[in-house]
C-alpha cells in the first residue's frame, strides 16, 4: 500500500520526525517498508505556458511549431508533436535546463527548426497521464508559475501490511498507528454518527448471513464532474486515476478510513437493494467491463426486479454506475463476511482496493463513518441534498470479547523492562479500554487482539523491542557434520542456479504398482544402478497407493518434472534436485541405506532464441559432463561407458580416479513417449562423495619450466572404436615425458569415395614436456614413435 506523507501529516503532526525515523518507527513495530520514493513534478524550471500559435512544420507531417508564453518578455518557440491540444490551452512548458530524472532538456534543432524546450504530458513531469498527448491545465492557471507550486513534490512509503493488520490499510489508520508509537492521538475524523433508521422494505438481506450489516442513503441532486484539484492530487498522490468527483469521494474515504463504499446510479436501481447469492451460471458485466460468469458462492448486491448492480464487496456493475447524467446516487456502506468475498476475488482474479480490505476483515463499526464522511463530501463538492437518515439492515458482528492481562506473565517475560503503568498506557494509545483491573476492551479494528499473548506483544512492539533485556545467553554448539553437509548442499545449489538449473522438489514416497508411474519406469530410468528385488522400502501405513513407497532415486521424479515443462512448450530443460533416497539394507539387523544424491537432467536447448542466435545448439552429453566439472573444479571428471539395457548410452562418471556416479542418455522412445527432447541427459551423483572432493586440499603445480612440442597423428581406426578405449590405451603406455594428448579432428565416409565405410579417421595431438630441461628433438621423436607403435598394437589401427 502507498501511504502519502503530506496526506499522512494532516492526520498527525510528524514535523519533528525525519523520514528515516518514521522509517525506523515502521519497521521496528512490525510494518515492513518496501520502500520510498518521491512523486511529483521534479524541477521548478517547468512552468505554465499558453499556447499562442501552432503551425505545420515544414519538414515533418506530425509535428507543429508552436509559439507558447511561458512568462517571460518573448514567445518560445518549442516544436510539438502531441495532438490534443489547441491554441489558447494552458500546458506544463520544460525550460533549457529541467531535469527530468536524468533527462535534462535543452536547446536543439528538429528536423531543421530550433525547439527551445520541451511541452510535456503529465506522465513525462511526474504525474498521471488523463489522456493521451500534452497535459491540459486549468484555464486559470497563472503563466509562468512553477508547476512544483500547484503539484508539490510527494513523498510515498511502500509498506507491506499483514493480514492480519487491515487497520493499517488507509492514512488514518496508519496515522493512528504512529500516533501510539509517539504517543499523539490523531483526531477523530467523524466525531458524530449519522441519524439511523431500519430499512424496512427497501433493503433485503438474502444472502444467508454473508452480509450482516448493510446501510444507503439517497442522495438528490448531485452534479457529477471533475473532482476539484485537491482531490485530483489526493488521489494522483498515491497513484489512482481521478474519475468525477462521485467516484473519487469514494475511493477517497477508503484510503482515509480503510472502509470501502459503493456509489450506484439511483435511476438505474428498480425498487429496493437486495443482498443474494448468484445463481449458478448468471451473468454479470463488471465497471472494468469484463463479463463473469457467477457461481452459487458468489454474493451480489441487487434490485427489487433481480438485476445485479453489484458483486459484492468486490467490484460495482457497468450498468448501474455513476456517469455524468447521475443526477441521484445511493451510497451503499456496509460489511461483509471475509470468507466469501476472498472467494469471489479469487474466482474471477479480481483483486481489487475494496476486496482486498474486505477479505482482511474490515473496522464493522466503521460502516456508518465512512458513509457520513463520504456524505458529507458528496454535498460539499457535488451539491445536492442527503436524506436525513440512514437507512440500516441487520447489525455490525459481535466484537472481540475483552482480553485479560497476565500481569505475572508479563513481568516474566519482559523483567524490569517495563513497569505497570507504561504497559497499560501503551495499551490506552493503541485504542484498548481497561473495563476491570485486569480486563481490557478490544477495539473494533483490532480483531486480531484475541489473548493474552497477543496484548503482550503488543506491549513490547510499542515499547521497543531493542529496550528488552536479554537474559538468555545462547550456548556455543561446534560445527557438526550435519552443518557442513547442508552448507556444501547450499553451495551447491547456488553453482548449479548460476549454471542455468531449475531445482525441483519432488515427494519422498512415490507409486509401487501404477503402470504410468515414474516407478514402473525406473529401469529405463535410473542410471545409478538397476533396481534389484527387494530394493524397495514398502511404507506399513501409506496415506494412498500413490505414496506406498520411499523412493531409491531422485531420477525418475526430476524425469517427470522435466515432462511437464516439457508439455508446457519449455525448449531448454536444464533441472536438478539434491535429495534423500531410500533403499533396503537386504533384511536382518541391518538397517535401510539412506543417502543424500544429486540428480541432474538435460536436454533442449542450450541458449535462447534470439536475432543473433537464431538456431540454438541443441543439448549434447558434453554439457553434462561440463556441468559436473563445474561443480568440481580442482576434480579431472571423466565419463568411463558401460553397457546398459534401456539407454543410448551410460556409464560411470570417475572424478580424480574414483567412480562418485552415473550418467546416460534416455532412449528416445521413452522420451517420444514423454514428450522429451530425443537427446536427454540424466546423472545422479553420490552428494557425499561430491563433498569429500570438494573440500578436500590440493596441492598448486608449479607453472612449466620448460617449453613444450607437439605432434600430431591421424589414425584409421574401425567405425566402432570408442575413443574411450585410445584414451585407455594412451594411459597404459605410461610415458613420462606425454603430458597432455587431446581428439581434434574425426572424419567418415559412409559412401566409402574417400575412406572405406567401415572405417574412420581420428587425429590426435600429443603434447611432450621435461619437467627438468629442454626437449631436444630426437627425444620428442623416440618418445612419440614409442607411443604410435603402442597404440597400433593396442587398438589394431594404421596411420595415414
Amino acid at each position: 500500500m502507498n501511504v502519502s506523507l503530506s496526506w499522512l501529516a494532516e492526520h498527525l503532526d510528524l514535523s519533528d520526525h525525519s523520514l528515516q525515523q518514521i522509517d525506523d518507527l515502521l519497521t521496528f513495530a512490525g510494518v515492513e517498508v518496501e520502500g520510498i520514493q518521491r512523486s511529483g513534478v521534479p524541477s521548478d524550471k517547468i512552468v505554465v505556458a499558453q499556447i499562442k500559435e501552432a503551425v505545420q512544420h515544414p519538414d515533418a507531417d506530425k509535428l507543429k511549431v508552436c509559439q507558447v508564453d511561458a512568462g517571460e518578455p518573448e514567445l518560445r518557440q518549442i516544436v510539438c508533436g502531441a495532438k490534443n491540444y489547441q491554441v489558447g490551452d494552458k500546458v506544463p512548458c520544460c525550460l533549457p535546463g529541467a531535469d527530468l530524472g536524468g533527462f535534462v532538456i535543452g536547446e536543439a534543432k528538429m528536423r531543421g527548426v530550433e525547439s527551445k524546450g520541451m511541452l510535456a504530458g503529465a506522465g513525462e513531469i511526474g504525474l498521471v497521464d488523463q489522456e493521451d498527448g500534452l497535459m491540459i491545465l486549468p484555464a486559470d492557471s497563472v503563466i509562468g508559475t512553477p508547476l512544483v507550486e500547484i503539484y508539490p513534490p510527494e513523498t510515498l512509503i511502500e509498506v507491506e501490511v499483514t493480514p492480519n493488520r487491515p487497520d493499517l490499510l488507509s492514512h488514518y489508520g496508519m496515522a493512528r498507528e504512529l500516533g501510539a508509537l509517539i504517543d499523539r492521538k490523531p483526531e477523530e475524523l467523524v466525531k458524530e454518527l449519522p441519524a439511523t433508521t431500519e430499512a424496512g422494505e427497501f433493503i433485503t438481506l438474502d444472502g444467508e448471513g454473508r452480509c450482516p450489516l448493510y446501510s444507503a442513503v439517497r442522495i438528490r441532486g448531485v452534479k457529477v464532474t471533475d473532482s476539484p484539484e485537491w482531490l485530483q492530487a489526493k488521489l494522483t498522490s498515491i497513484g489512482l486515476r481521478p474519475i468525477n468527483n462521485v467516484v473519487d469521494i469514494t475511493n477517497y474515504v477508503l484510503h482515509e478510513l480503510g472502509h470501502p463504499l459503493h456509489a450506484f446510479d439511483a435511476a438505474k436501481v428498480d425498487g429496493g437493494i437486495v443482498v443474494r447469492t448468484a445463481a449458478d451460471g448468471e451473468k454479470f458485466k463488471t465497471l472494468d467491463e469484463q463479463d463473469l460468469t457467477l457461481r452459487g458462492s458468489d454474493l451480489l448486491i441487487a434490485d427489487s426486479s433481480g438485476t445485479a448492480l453489484a458483486l459484492a464487496g468486490v467490484m460495482g456493475g457497468l450498468d448501474s454506475g455513476v456517469t455524468e447524467s447521475t443526477t441521484d446516487i445511493i451510497l451503499e456502506s456496509a460489511w461483509f463476511e471475509p470468507k466469501g468475498i476472498r472467494q469471489s476475488a479469487r474466482n474471477f482474479n479480481l483483486s481489487t482496493d475494496s476486496s482486498y480490505r474486505f477479505e482482511r476483515g474490515a473496522d464493522p463499526q466503521a460502516v456508518l463513518k465512512a458513509s457520513a464522511l463520504a456524505t458529507k463530501l458528496i454535498i460539499e463538492i457535488a451539491g445536492g441534498s442527503a436524506e436525513a437518515e440512514v437507512l440500516v439492515a441487520g447489525e455490525a458482528p459481535s466484537l472481540t470479547p475483552p482480553v485479560i492481562l497476565d500481569r505475572e506473565r508479563l513481568f516474566q517475560m519482559m523483567g524490569d523492562d517495563i513497569t505497570l503503568e507504561e504497559a497499560e498506557s501503551i495499551l490506552t494509545r493503541l485504542g484498548l479500554r481497561r473495563i476491570e483491573a485486569r480486563e481490557w476492551a478490544i477495539p473494533s479494528f483490532r480483531q486480531d487482539l484475541q489473548r493474552h499473548i497477543d496484548l503482550m506483544e503488543e506491549i513490547a512492539r510499542v515499547h521497543g523491542l531493542d529496550k528488552v533485556t536479554s537474559r538468555h545467553v545462547g550456548a556455543y554448539v561446534p560445527s557438526s557434520a550435519s552443518d557442513a553437509a547442508y552448507d556444501f548442499q547450499l553451495n551447491l545449489k547456488r553453482k548449479l542456479a548460476a549454471l542455468g538449473f531449475y531445482e525441483t522438489q519432488t515427494i519422498k514416497l512415490i507409486s509401487k504398482d501404477d503402470s504410468d508411474s515414474p516407478i514402473a519406469q525406473l529401469q529405463d530410468a535410473l542410471p545409478l544402478r538397476p533396481l534389484m528385488d527387494g530394493d524397495l522400502i514398502e511404507v506399513s501405513l501409506p496415506l494412498s497407493e500413490e505414496h506406498s513407497v520411499m523412493r531409491p532415486s531422485l531420477t525418475p521424479g526430476l524425469v517427470a518434472s522435466a515432462t511437464r515443462n516439457a508439455r508446457q512448450g519449455s525448449k531448454a530443460l536444464r533441472f536438478f534436485e539434491i535429495g534423500r533416497q531410500f533403499r533396503n539394507a537386504g533384511g536382518g539387523k541391518a538397517k535401510d541405506i539412506e543417502s543424500d544424491s544429486l540428480a541432474l537432467f538435460l536436454a533442449g536447448e542450450t541458449a535462447p532464441m534470439t536475432w543473433a542466435n537464431k538456431q540454438p545448439r541443441a543439448t549434447d552429453l558434453f554439457d553434462l559432463k561440463a556441468s559436473i566439472a563445474q561443480l568440481l573444479p580442482k576434480a579431472q571428471i571423466q565419463f568411463k561407458p558401460r553397457d546398459r539395457d534401456g539407454f543410448i548410452l551410460a556409464g560411470d562418471v570417475i572424478a580424480d580416479g574414483s567412480p562418485i556416479g552415473a550418467y546416460a542418455q534416455l532412449h528416445p522412445q521413452r522420451c517420444r513417449d514423454m514428450d522429451l527432447p530425443k537427446a536427454s541427459y540424466i546423472a545422479e551423483l553420490d552428494a557425499a562423495k561430491l563433498q569429500k572432493l570438494a573440500t578436500k586440499a590440493h596441492k598448486a603445480q608449479a607453472l612449466p619450466q620448460f617449453p613444450s612440442s607437439t605432434r600430431d597423428a591421424a589414425m584409421e581406426a574401425p567405425s566402432t572404436l570408442e575413443n574411450a578405449k585410445i584414451e585407455q590405451a594412451i594411459a597404459k603406455h605410461s610415458e613420462k615425458l606425454l603430458v597432455e594428448s587431446f581428439c581434434f579432428d574425426v572424419f567418415a565416409d559412409p559412401s566409402g569415395e574417400k575412406l572405406a565405410a567401415d572405417k574412420k579417421s581420428i587425429a590426435y595431438r600429443f603434447v611432450y614436456r621435461s619437467p627438468d630441461t629442454t626437449l631436444e628433438q630426437k627425444q620428442v621423436d623416440e618418445a612419440h614413435e614409442k607411443l604410435l607403435a603402442h597404440l597400433k598394437k593396442a587398438l589394431q589401427i594404421e596411420y595415414r
